[in-house]
């Protein structure tokens, strides 16, 4: 039996401790900002079991205090007979507090998960009960593990049917999703997670739906493709996640959204994180969630500010060596560097360690005995440069990480904002640099709004910068080498010795001597960096108005008002197909918008799409030839600012 504490007023309260502790709950201060609803967040309290009344407490007037006495004499009666000691354990810490399970408690604990943050606090006992939930936070706050958690200890192992469907904006969102809550389940034998998204292979798929999937992660099309064509049997479904549903309102996919909603079980769980709440957001919890449990995070804003953030605007191609020159003029007592596949780690890896950096790796290959090896090599100062993959970072606490860069832009402001706070820890300050091509550009608005700060531009550094650093770091060195000489007395007399020995020798002075010195520790390698500088510029004109505006097309692009044909711009490159589709200027869409629901859609690198001609109705885009048939009817009906692109192959 438990007790309900609503608004710090206990129901059925059993003793006047309980009291007591109700309204010093209700009056204690949340942590981090959090906000929550007193008529929709309940907290629940174990019964003490000495309390031997079963009926709620009287409050009476003072002249019936007999009265009193009379009605609860028996009760009395039976506690002083049968005493028994009151239940003072004190609750498990972190996680297990939440009462999860040992198989998943162990697998948080090899991922490095110690305390859980704000909105996992108060989210996980609320979808443990299985109530629908709101949550409003901002990225970063780790509201996969909130509802991934709770959602993973309900699960049935027995059923085949998918029991949670978690709808994401992205592919790659879905993608990082469904490899976190992978990771959470690593102890608990026979979890099936399966992510579906455009582009995929969709008869791939389909088999993996009829082997058996607990857990799937989408986009919201692809879902929609797997129902109409009843390969994804939805009817033991149990939770339904809307994760980032501003996203998915942003990106024109509210209505299939709300038509999944439509389609599932009467009696299910629906849980939503939305970093904002507009209206459109506040409509569909209130239409399909019933009593929802509402969330707030609020962000402290101090910690953020701790770290400087900056970005980096750098062709693909030179990636590396722009990635060289930042480690080279910034100063760094650690460095983390984040990569999106276990391939680029490697690649980074490599090249660092040909220039001399002591470099570790750490991404999905690496077993969790030499990961532990190297965080401890990467805290006492052993390696200074740790090049890493998202989830196998995840959790990790260095203190001497100054500098992280991410090698390659996150998709979604929640591992952007995990990865950046992987600095400026324990108080200290940090600096957090982002790479992005030309093409990313458009990713860097929502980056800035998770934060809730202004990332701002850097330059690729010069040779002088680098040349003036080098020349810093030897002054550095040698005087804490004059103030801290290493070794033992009998090696210094021995170098001492070779010194006197090659001065008499070679007859010259000590400045000579030192000189040599100083040239023989560079092994061969130049102090001053030489060369042209313009390694990082754009090849032609039509690049660097690329690299200016960061989209595809330009506004010169657009036709004059009225003019319903559009102007001569020659036929489409051999390998592309040149499509028709129904949104324009008047639906004020930007060639960003169109590329990234294209690119999510079709499965496409953003490279992969060509020249897009924006019309007042209509716009044109060049696309590979060869589409098959399932992803062009998925591009009919997606939608982009809230209309069907109704996308049509135009004549060659």
């Amino acid at each position: 039996m438990t007790q309900t504490l609503e608004g710090g007023t206990a129901i059925g309260a059993t003793d006047s401790a309980v009291t007591s502790f109700a309204a010093d709950l209700a009056t204690t201060p949340n942590e981090a900002g959090l906000s929550i609803s007193s008529n929709e967040f309940d907290v629940q309290l174990d019964e003490r079991p000495e309390a031997g009344v079963s009926e709620p407490a009287l409050v009476l007037p003072d002249q019936d205090q007999s009265l009193i006495e009379a009605m609860y004499q028996d009760t009395l009666d039976a506690e002083q007979e049968t005493p028994e000691a009151p239940d003072l354990s004190i609750p498990a810490p972190g996680f297990a507090g939440f009462g999860l399970g040992r198989e998943l408690l162990e697998g948080l604990d090899a991922l490095g998960f110690r305390e859980p943050s704000p909105i996992q606090k108060a989210a996980i006992p609320e979808l443990l009960l299985g109530r629908d939930l709101v949550g409003q936070a901002q990225t970063g706050t780790g509201k996969t593990a909130a509802f991934g958690l709770p959602l993973l200890e309900r699960l049935d192992l027995n059923q085949r049917t998918p029991q949670v469907l978690v709808l994401t904006p992205t592919r790659e969102l879905a993608l990082q999703v469904a490899e976190a809550i992978t990771s959470y389940a690593t102890r608990l034998r026979g979890v099936k997670v399966l992510a579906i998204y455009g582009g995929a292979d969709f008869r791939d798929q389909i088999q993996q739906l009829r082997r058996g999937v607990h857990i799937v992660v989408g986009t919201p099309g692809r879902v929609m493709d797997h129902m109409r064509q009843s390969t994804l049997d939805l009817s033991g479904l149990r939770s339904l996640v809307l994760d980032e549903a501003d996203e998915m309102l942003r990106m024109g996919f509210i209505d299939d959204v709300e038509w999944v909603l439509e389609q599932l079980p009467t009696e299910r769980q629906v849980v939503l994180f939305s970093a904002t709440m507009p209206s459109e957001i506040r409509r569909i919890s209130q239409k399909y969630l019933r009593d929802p449990a509402e969330i707030t995070i609020r962000t402290k804003a101090a910690d953020g500010r701790r770290i400087r953030q900056r970005y980096l605007m750098v062709n693909a191609p030179q990636k590396l060596e722009a990635l060289e020159r930042v480690l080279e003029a910034e100063r760094s007592e650690g460095t983390i560097i984040f990569a999106r596949t276990k391939a680029i780690t490697l690649t980074v890896a490599e090249s660092l360690e040909q220039h001399g950096y002591e470099v570790a790796v750490l991404n999905g290959d690496v077993p969790q005995n030499l990961r532990e090896r190297t965080i401890e090599r990467l805290r006492d100062g052993r390696v200074d440069v740790l090049v890493a993959t998202d989830v196998a970072a995840r959790g990790l606490d260095v203190e001497r990480i100054s500098l992280v860069i991410n090698y390659d832009i996150p998709f979604d402001g929640e591992a952007y904002v995990h990865r950046i706070g992987r600095t400026g820890r324990a108080g200290r300050n940090g600096d957090a640099i982002l790479f992005l091509t030309p093409r990313e550009r458009r990713f860097l608005g929502g980056l800035e709004r998770a934060t809730g700060q202004p990332i701002e531009p850097m330059e690729v550094p010069s040779n002088a910068t680098i040349n003036q650093h080098r020349l810093d770091l030897m002054r550095q060195r040698l005087t804490e080498r004059l103030e801290s000489p290493s070794g033992s007395d009998e090696e210094r007399a021995l170098m001492a010795e070779i010194l006197q020995r090659v001065t008499q020798e070679q007859n010259c002075t000590g400045e000579a001597l030192a000189l040599a010195a100083l040239q023989l520790s560079l092994r061969g390698k130049p102090l001053l960096l030489e060369g042209q500088e313009n390694w990082a510029t754009p090849r032609n004109p039509r690049d660097r108005d690329r690299l200016r505006d960061g989209e595809r097309g330009r506004p010169g692009d657009r036709s004059p008002r009225g003019g319903g044909t559009e102007p001569a711009d020659g036929p489409p490159e051999a390998h592309m197909e040149r499509f028709r589709i129904e949104v324009g200027w008047r639906d004020r869409v930007k060639p960003g918008n169109i590329v990234g629901a294209i690119a999510n859609e079709a499965g496409l690198n953003g490279r992969s799409i060509g020249r897009i001609r924006i019309f007042d109705s209509h716009s044109t885009v060049d696309l590979p030839r060869g589409m098959p048939d399932d992803v062009f009817n998925g591009l009919r009906s997606l939608k982009v600012m809230n209309r069907e692109l109704r996308i049509s192959r135009l004549p060659a």
